[in-house]
């Protein structure tokens, strides 16, 4: 039994963003989700939200369902489902670094930053919340 003011135990996290580069010329860009890995608990997740209005006002003619099909892949992958193929055979670390690949695609992820949490779970549903809604 653990003692009433005993902090929880916090694991080291990394987390990159998911940018949508509409136009990828021209270098403009939104944050449109996270992915968020935990070794110590071999956890990687991501969470997702599309705002069209964002898409829209960087590229009127921007493809908004192959942009939503491309964050959904990235969960698909992180889930580990049949859908994710090869990578759903990968342990969570293999997942997040190819998920975390350069790309010179319409969605992008950015730069890996780490921190400290009791719940990585909790913690992809915060970023999501601060960073992308």
């Amino acid at each position: 039994m653990s003692e009433p003011n005993e902090v929880p135990a916090r694991d080291v996290y990394e987390y990159a963003l998911l940018r949508v580069v509409p136009r990828v010329e021209r270098g403009e860009q939104f944050n449109a989700g996270v992915v968020v890995y935990c070794r110590a608990r071999s956890f990687v997740a991501a969470r997702t939200h599309l705002d069209e209005a964002k898409l829209r006002a960087l590229d009127p003619a921007a493809d908004v369902a192959g942009v939503r099909a491309a964050l959904r892949a990235v969960e698909g992958v992180c889930a580990g489902g049949a859908a994710a193929g090869q990578a759903a055979r990968d342990d969570a670390g293999r997942r997040f670094r190819w998920l975390i690949a350069p790309r010179s695609a319409v969605v992008q992820p950015g730069p890996v930053h780490t921190g400290l949490t009791a719940d990585p779970e909790a913690e992809v549903e915060r970023l999501v919340e601060l960073l992308v809604r």
